[in-house]
C-alpha cells in the first residue's frame, strides 16, 4: 500500500522499519530501557538484538496488512536513529487508531517526539483516512504527557484503569486529534 514513505518536517523524517535499522534500533532501545520499562509491557532490563530484530520483522508485515504502522524516528538532517512512533489499533467501522511514540534517552528534551507525533497523525489523516488520532497515556508517564500537550493533542480527561503496563493497571490522560486539528476537511 505505501511504499517507503518519508514524512519529514526537515527536522525529523519517520520512515519504516528496514532490516538494516536492527543494531542502530538496538542500541536505541538499550539506552532509554531505563524511562522505558515503567511504560512499555515490551520494554525488560535484557532486552535483546534477537527481539528487536523480530520486532522489525513483524511491523514490517503488519504494516503491509494495514493493521499497524510502526516508523522509524530519525534526524532528518543526519538519519540518526532517534526512536520509534505508530498507528495502531486502527478501527476499521470507526475510522480512528492509537498513537504511541518514544524518544531515545540521549535524544530527549530536543522537541523531537512533539514533531513525530504530528508527522504520524498527519499521515493517519491523509493517507489511511482516519477522522480521529488517540493519544493514551498512563497518568503518571510525565515526558509523554509533555509530549502530546508540545505537539498540539487536545486533552479530553482521564479514563480509569485504562493502562496496563505488566502487572500494574494505571489511570491514563486521553488526548486526541482531529482532522480539523490539520487544516484537513471533513470526511
Amino acid at each position: 500500500m505505501f511504499n517507503q514513505p518519508l514524512l519529514t518536517d526537515k527536522v525529523v523524517a519517520l520512515r519504516r522499519f528496514q532490516p538494516r535499522d536492527v543494531d542502530v534500533f538496538h542500541a536505541a532501545v538499550d539506552e532509554s530501557l531505563g524511562e522505558l520499562i515503567p511504560w512499555m509491557s515490551w520494554a525488560h532490563p535484557n532486552y535483546s538484538r534477537n527481539e528487536v530484530a523480530e520486532y522489525v520483522r513483524i511491523v514490517g508485515e503488519s504494516w503491509d496488512t494495514g493493521r499497524y504502522y510502526a516508523f522509524a524516528i530519525t534526524d532528518a538532517r543526519d538519519g540518526t536513529m532517534l526512536g520509534a512512533a505508530s498507528l495502531s489499533h486502527i478501527h476499521p467501522v470507526y475510522n480512528f487508531c492509537n498513537l504511541g511514540y518514544w524518544i531515545r534517552t540521549s535524544q530527549r528534551g530536543n522537541g523531537f517526539a512533539s514533531r513525530a507525533v504530528r508527522l504520524a497523525a498527519k499521515f493517519g489523516f491523509e493517507q489511511l483516512g482516519l477522522i480521529r488520532v488517540e493519544v493514551v497515556i498512563a497518568v503518571g508517564n510525565e515526558a509523554s504527557l509533555k509530549v502530546a500537550e508540545k505537539s498540539g493533542a487536545r486533552r479530553e480527561g482521564i479514563l480509569r484503569e485504562r493502562v496496563t503496563v505488566r502487572e500494574q493497571i494505571h489511570d491514563a490522560v486521553m488526548f486526541s486529534f482531529v482532522r480539523a486539528d490539520f487544516g484537513l476537511p471533513p470526511l
